[in-house]
C-alpha cells in the first residue's frame, strides 16, 4: 500500500480550542480595559501567542513595557491552560477519530503539525496522543505559520516528501503554509475563508473513508 503523510493542525481542527483562547485574550483586554471581538479573534487563528498580544494591544491601544508584556503573556496562558484543564474526549470535533483510527489501521503516517505549545496536554486529555507518530508544536519549530516550517519538519521526521502529503487546516495561514510547503492542502471550516485550500469541507463528516482511501492511492 502507498504511505502519505496526515498532518492535523489541533485548534479548530481536532478541537475546538480556539473558544478558550478567545476567553483567555478577552480576560487579558479587560483587564487593560478594552474589549476584544470575537471577529478580532478569527484574525489570530494560527498566530503565534507573542504576535497575538502584540496585535491585541495594537487594536486595544496600548503599549506595553517588556516586563509587562512577558507576563501578561504568561497570564494568558495561564487561564488558558485552567480551561483546557478540565477538557475531555467530549470536545474532539465531528468524525476526527474516525479519520484518525482509519489512516491508523491503513498504516498511514500521521502527524500533528500545530502552533500550540499545549498540543500534547490536549492530546492527552483527549486520549489521541498515541494516534499520532510525530507531533511537531510550538515547542520544536521557531517560525510561525503562514511560514511552512512546521509542516516540513512534521514530513521530514515522518520520512514523506512534501508533495505527499496531505494537510488538514482551519486557518488562513495553515492554508498558506501547507500550499508553500508544496503538500495538499484541506480546509476545515468555511469556503469562503479557506478559498485557496485544494479542498474545503465543513468537517470530517464530510470525508468518508472511501475519499480517505483516494487521498492514499493519488
Amino acid at each position: 500500500m502507498k504511505k502519505k503523510g496526515f498532518i492535523f493542525d489541533l485548534d479548530g481542527v481536532i478541537v475546538d480550542t480556539a473558544k478558550y483562547h478567545y476567553l483567555a485574550w478577552q480576560r487579558l483586554a479587560q483587564s487593560l480595559g478594552f474589549s476584544f471581538s470575537e471577529v478580532q479573534n478569527e484574525e489570530l487563528k494560527g498566530v503565534s501567542r507573542v504576535r497575538s498580544l502584540e496585535k491585541i494591544l495594537a487594536w486595544g491601544g496600548v503599549t506595553l513595557s517588556e516586563t509587562d508584556f512577558k507576563e501578561q503573556l504568561h497570564k494568558k496562558n495561564e487561564d488558558y491552560l485552567s480551561y483546557i484543564d478540565s477538557m475531555s474526549r467530549d470536545e474532539l470535533l465531528p468524525d476526527v477519530e474516525r479519520v484518525l483510527l482509519y489512516l491508523k489501521n491503513q498504516g498511514q503516517p500521521i502527524a500533528l503539525g500545530s502552533a500550540s505549545k499545549n498540543a500534547r496536554l490536549i492530546l492527552k486529555k483527549t486520549n489521541l496522543f498515541d494516534l499520532f507518530d510525530i507531533i511537531v508544536d510550538g515547542t520544536n519549530v521557531t517560525k510561525a505559520k503562514p511560514s511552512p516550517e512546521v509542516f516540513l519538519v512534521a514530513a521530514k521526521q515522518l520520512e514523506i516528501a512534501p508533495e505527499a502529503c496531505i494537510v488538514f487546516e482551519d486557518s488562513v495561514a495553515g492554508i498558506q503554509a501547507a500550499n508553500t510547503a508544496g503538500m495538499l492542502s484541506i480546509g476545515v471550516g468555511e469556503a469562503s475563508v479557506l478559498g485557496k485550500a485544494d479542498r474545503v469541507i465543513k468537517n470530517f463528516t464530510e470525508l468518508p473513508n472511501d475519499q480517505l482511501d483516494q487521498f492514499i492511492q493519488s
